[in-house]
């Protein structure tokens, strides 16, 4: 069943899907060892070829962030705002392998809100944190100095999964999250252990699959389509929902930002429903407000309003 949005078109939320992944397990394996040997400062600049490279050779997805650049901007963006949203994007998946390999001491890094964190581990039943493409998860791994109790799982398609372990595997990284792929039998279970174990696990809540439920909701001023499977499944399980991301802000800083998203603790099976939709629409509006507030961060490369956006 393919979703629709408010004025009835199509919402097939799944060209992210058929967008075939560019690079290699050998090229990645390449850049690894190159990032190892050269040290962060220098590697930034060759980044620079790599971003450039994308930026000129994909019409497609350039056209896309046009698009959304527009909305988060409040103007037209010009060529070095729609570059340095490329260029931020290189940089965060650079420094997901520096953080998997625990060199903090390479980074700033401040946050906002991570008390929720230690409260919600605290109580011993888990929770989930929902984030986006916005930024990089993989900050969460910083909180492992502070709380080494503290541990995430990762839940999400097998079009995600496959390169993000092939990433795990690479790099060799001593903290890589366990990664459950959804849409499989035993993932529910999975995901129940973990939660029973008073660990949280990690999805992504801004891309849908065509035959997922979906849920069209106000975003940077039209209706856009939202998966609401990540918050059926907390939901289901009774567990609180956090929204994680971490903010990549130039040079060697990033923000890290919690903000409560729901709690479904409470919730009885006659009021699920409602709950979901507003913790839908929530998460809708922290990521606008993010995307605002720091728009070269997200990072959805396709036509994600399903409207055919702006060239």
């Amino acid at each position: 069943m393919t979703s629709k949005s408010a004025d009835g078109t199509p919402a097939s939320s799944t060209e992210w899907v058929q967008t075939p992944e560019r690079g290699s397990a050998a090229v990645l394996a390449a850049g690894v060892f190159l990032a190892t040997r050269i040290g962060r400062p220098l590697a930034r600049r060759i980044l620079h070829c790599v971003s450039a490279y994308f930026f000129l050779f994909g019409p497609t997805a350039r056209r896309w962030s046009r698009d959304y650049l527009r909305r988060a901007l409040g103007r037209a963006p010009r060529a070095r705002d729609r570059y340095r949203q490329y260029y931020y994007f290189a940089t965060t998946i650079l420094d997901r392998l520096y953080f998997l390999w625990e060199r903090y001491d390479f980074f700033e890094v401040t946050t906002e809100g991570d008390q929720l964190m230690f409260d919600t581990q605290r109580r011993g039943k888990g929770g989930f944190l929902l984030g986006a493409h916005l930024g990089s998860f993989a900050l969460v791994s910083t909180f492992g100095r502070r709380a080494p109790d503290l541990k995430v799982a990762m839940a999400m398609y097998d079009q995600q999964a496959g390169p993000v372990t092939t990433f795990f595997r690479v790099t060799r990284a001593r903290n890589a999250p366990e990664v459950i792929p959804l849409g499989h039998l035993d993932a529910m279970l999975r995901i129940r252990d973990c939660l029973d174990e008073g660990r949280f696990v990690g999805m992504l809540a801004d891309r849908s699959m065509a035959d997922a439920p979906a849920q069209p909701v106000p975003f940077l001023g039209a209706p856009a389509p939202f998966p609401t499977g990540p918050l059926r499944v907390a939901a289901a399980l009774r567990r609180p929902v956090i929204f994680m991301t971490g903010l990549y802000r130039g040079g060697n800083r990033y923000h890290v930002v919690f903000r409560e998203l729901a709690d479904f603790s409470t919730v009885t099976r006659e009021g699920r429903d409602a709950a979901i939709t507003a913790a839908t629409n929530r998460f809708a509006s922290l990521l606008e407000q993010y995307c605002r507030s720091d728009p070269y961060n997200w990072f959805n490369f396709y036509d994600f309003w399903q409207r055919g956006g702006t060239r």
